[in-house]
């Protein structure tokens, strides 16, 4: 495989910078991804092909943060509306939509899809009920900035979160207090609880760290070559992914650190990355308004890669398969 070439698949549509993704659990149907954007309009598509199945049409400002629950039936986003919209990510429909009084920047839902966190600058974490949606909301204060990332944590009961404040804090639900927290020297601009619960991956500056998930102590630290956006760590912690504003996509050895490749194939910043659930493939969102997917180990047949006679070709090659689209 030395002499493969990686040859992303690139996934257009949107009309600004993709600033968000998140990829659902393994279905029957395989795997989805949703992407949010500066446009408005979040996207759902094919996990492993890319291809485009519907458009969410309904926010009034840009989209910071989007959420797909494990089977890939339900949808949320959050946007510069002061709204997080839930939405039937079969039908499309609105499911429910919930006022905050300032943006807001991320949402998550539960294992169970019942409950949904979001994270907004108004410094807050809200908790809302999905099977009551009229309740009052579950609300964590104790950030002095606007929240970046928020999602459930240690099997739904607690929430983790971090912030403008330069701080990662961990929350439990069944008291409402901050029970954990950690500081950065710079803003963290992005964070990730690894698949089995136990590395917690974040991004500040030109840094990745990497946190055990039960005693928040650091594990590895690596400095990359620019400032970084957002790394992702693979389901079987050999390697990760980091993408920032040299326009490159990294990928490297999680134990050593040593940059194992680099592929610069976006027009802008890449904003951030993510594994998929398989670990097969990884999606980069960016400033150029495109997501591309990368894959994994490079030369193997999967989704719409092919090896033929020992060369890689993708959907860009075939004649009859052209450059992935929105509809």
């Amino acid at each position: 495989m030395a002499n493969m070439r990686q040859i992303p698949l690139t996934c257009s549509g949107h009309t600004r910078p993709v600033v968000h993704l998140d990829f659902s659990g393994i279905t029957s149907c395989s795997y989805f991804l949703i992407s949010a954007c500066k446009d408005g309009k979040p996207m759902l598509r094919q996990g492993d092909t890319g291809d485009w199945i519907g458009t969410f049409e309904g926010h009034k400002g840009a989209v910071w943060g989007v959420a797909l629950n494990s089977d890939a039936t339900k949808a949320a986003s959050g946007a510069a509306d002061f709204t997080c919209k839930v939405w039937d990510a079969i039908s499309g429909d609105e499911l429910h939509s919930f006022q905050h009084n300032h943006i807001v920047k991320s949402v998550n839902f539960s294992k169970d899809s019942n409950y949904l966190v979001t994270g907004s600058n108004e410094k807050l974490v809200r908790v809302f009920n999905l099977v009551n949606p009229e309740s009052a909301p579950e609300v964590y204060t104790g950030h002095t900035a606007g929240i970046k990332h928020v999602q459930f944590f240690r099997n739904d009961t607690h929430l983790i979160s971090c912030a403008d404040d330069k701080t990662l804090r961990v929350w439990d639900r069944s008291t409402g207090d901050e029970v954990q927290k950690f500081e950065f020297p710079s803003v963290p601009s992005s964070f990730e609880v690894s698949r089995d619960g136990s590395v917690i991956t974040v991004t500040h500056s030109n840094h990745v760290v990497f946190l055990d998930a039960e005693r928040l102590n650091k594990i590895r630290e690596f400095q990359l070559p620019t400032t970084v956006n957002s790394a992702s760590l693979h389901p079987d912690k050999s390697i990760f992914v980091a993408g920032g504003d040299d326009l490159k996509v990294y990928k490297f050895d999680y134990t050593t650190g040593s940059e194992i490749e680099s592929f610069k194939g976006h027009f802008g910043p890449v904003h951030c990355v993510k594994f998929s659930p398989d670990g097969e493939l990884y999606a980069s969102g960016s400033e150029d308004g495109t997501l591309r997917l990368w894959q994994t180990t490079v030369g193997k047949t999967y989704g719409l890669w092919k090896c033929l006679d020992g060369s890689q070709v993708n959907n860009d090659s075939l004649p009859a398969m052209k450059e992935v689209q929105a509809m």
